[in-house]
């Protein structure tokens, strides 16, 4: 099995390393030391299993698994037990091991992770999926009396304003009647994202993310904690 390591401590990813090297079954192509640089990895390569340190700055073992788009087994390796609640909220998890690894675990581990991918039996990774996104191009909107249409790909930012919403496009801004939750329901998911309970933004518009925001155009958009996930997921990181 093709295996990563994603830890942010140089003497965990060596212990681990050196554990998975004496399993016969087990080839480490990777030992990557946060969990950016292990969403970048996986957008190249192909892998079979996950060693995923939970406990990590800035972005968690936790928001890694929500940003992964394939159900890859992950066994977890942490200081802290009490993020074992919160990781088998996840099929792919499989199992949670405790920093200093016992040796017997871990074997017990792989032999669960082993498991669980021959039963898969491999099933395509698009399976179940669109394969081809069939969205309109364009929207109508009502401005006094007056419908107007709108090109999806020119909207920047549609933010909430009590029971209106205000559209922003490259050459003019639009208030409208509605709510965000109407219109999100019509917008191309591939383009758009709901980034915070005001805001929904076109991720192909995005200069600059920095903290909790975006920057598209001059205007900064707060990021929900709950949404960084999925807008790091859909980013076509280098």
């Amino acid at each position: 099995m093709k295996c990563i390591i994603i830890d942010d401590e140089s003497t965990a990813r060596l212990i681990i390393k050196k554990l998975c090297d004496d399993h016969d079954d087990l080839t480490v192509i990777s030992a990557l030391d946060s969990a950016i640089e292990g969403i970048k990895f996986l957008n190249q390569h192909d892998i079979d299993l996950i060693f995923l340190d939970i406990q990590m700055p800035n972005f968690n073992g936790i928001d890694f698994v929500q940003t992964l788009k394939d159900p890859i087994p992950i066994i977890c390796i942490t200081s802290d037990r009490d993020f074992a609640i919160d990781a088998f909220e996840y099929d792919n998890i499989i199992a949670y091991l405790l920093k200093p690894v016992d040796q017997q675990k871990f074997l017990k581990a792989v032999e669960k992770a082993k498991s669980k991918i021959s039963s898969s039996n491999n099933p395509p990774i698009n399976e179940g999926k669109s394969t081809e996104n069939q969205s309109e191009k364009f929207l109508y909107v009502n401005v006094d009396r007056r419908l107007i249409k709108i090109e999806m790909e020119s909207i920047n930012i549609i933010e909430a304003k009590g029971d209106y919403i205000l559209i922003k496009t490259d050459e003019k801004n639009h208030t409208v009647h509605s709510t965000l939750k109407k219109i999100e329901s019509k917008l191309p998911e591939d383009l758009f994202l709901k980034v915070h309970r005001s805001f929904i933004i076109n991720i192909q518009r995005i200069i600059d993310i920095e903290d909790n925001g975006v920057l598209i155009k001059r205007d900064v958009i707060p990021i929900s904690r709950s949404k960084k996930p999925e807008l790091i997921r859909r980013l076509n990181l280098l």
